[in-house]
């Protein structure tokens, strides 16, 4: 919003960081500027990037950023608690495979420790949406269609509501933690599995190294796959953008940013410290990056990433997915009538 606020004002900063999911808002308006033709000139080599990460920053077929990422949703794994409940082998966790187990699963964490199975931030911010997306496409399905058709109100939509409304309703997961509650019950001890972002992963190692903190034994693991018609996790990026402004007006500041974007993907490993997903070949490939805590835990998320089509307008859409979902598990709205509104909210949004 402070970047939209500053574009409108005629302030925008010289170069800013973004989601990839809001490209096509600020791109479709001219806002921001093409550097396709001028990245290899500053000694940027876009064959390096991971395809995922190019088609991320690209508009009509033109390059409008320097990917900085990928972030995906991840399993956070409490292993002492798995290990009581019998559900560790071979030193790897034993995840489940389909809704049916899932409910297994945690039933017998409960039954075994007294913890709850899962927590993650169903009450704050979309985290809960993303879990509801990624369990639609493993089933093949999307919340919209290239050409602009809502299609949250469909079977696979509920299906995905269901596997995570279960474990509310047996008593395995809490739905009114927020992001900080739910980050606490990890770290607490408190539940056996929290779903949350790559971004956490060297904050959580950290943290599993403190005495007075209860965690100890952490494992990060891909999102486990619960249908089987695609593997699936939702997957967003960074990315640094220019304003168009800032090329047509100012071309040695423009220059500067471009050096400032070279300058970034050089140090694409000092980012991806912290859990991110690199985005260049050379750095996945290197042992530097390959040696980093947990990452051979989660070498699959790369090509288990996946996003909505692009759309202008998904910030928007995203909250009425937000809303409509916490509607559900937080007030007991009934999910196919949750649904039916967010369906004709959403296509409100794909219309304008």
């Amino acid at each position: 919003d402070q970047i939209k606020a500053a574009y409108a004002g005629g302030t925008e900063p010289d170069i800013h960081v973004m989601h990839k999911s809001m490209l096509a808002q600020f791109a479709s308006l001219g806002a921001l500027a093409d550097v396709t033709d001028d990245l290899a000139g500053a000694g940027i080599d876009v064959s390096d990037w991971v395809e995922k990460a190019k088609a991320g920053v690209t508009y009509n077929g033109r390059l409008y950023g320097v990917p900085m990422d990928i972030h995906a949703n991840l399993w956070h794994v409490n292993m002492d608690i798995m290990e009581q409940a019998g559900l560790v082998q071979d030193g790897k966790p034993v995840l489940p495979t389909s809704p049916e187990e899932l409910l297994a699963q945690a039933r017998l964490v409960k039954e075994k420790t007294g913890k709850n199975y899962l927590a993650a931030d169903f009450a704050e911010f979309p985290i809960g949406v993303r879990l509801v997306l990624s369990l639609m496409w493993q089933q093949g399905a999307n919340i919209f269609t290239p050409d602009g058709t809502a299609t949250v109100n469909a079977p696979e939509a509920l299906a995905a509501v269901k596997s995570i409304t279960q474990l509310f309703d047996a008593g395995y997961a809490d739905p009114k933690l927020n992001y900080a509650d739910s980050e606490k019950a990890f770290l607490n001890g408190d539940a056996a599995v929290l779903v949350n972002g790559t971004w956490v992963v060297d904050s959580y190692t950290a943290q599993a190294k403190k005495p007075e903190v209860a965690l100890k034994h952490y494992y990060v693991s891909d999102f486990p796959q619960l249908f089987h018609t695609d593997p699936a996790t939702w997957a967003d990026s960074h990315m640094w953008a220019i304003p168009a402004s800032v090329k047509a007006k100012e071309p040695e500041k423009y220059k500067a940013a471009l050096k400032f974007m070279a300058f970034l993907l050089d140090h694409d490993i000092d980012w991806a410290r912290t859990g991110h997903l690199a985005i260049r070949k050379s750095v996945l490939a290197s042992e530097e990056y390959k040696s980093l805590p947990h990452r051979a835990e989660y070498a699959g998320t790369a090509q288990l990433a996946h996003d909505v089509p692009q759309t202008k307008n998904y910030g928007a859409i995203q909250d009425v997915l937000n809303r409509q979902l916490q509607s559900i598990w937080l007030t007991g709205a009934a999910p196919e009538a949750a649904l039916q509104t967010a369906n004709d909210e959403v296509q409100d949004q794909l219309d304008k």
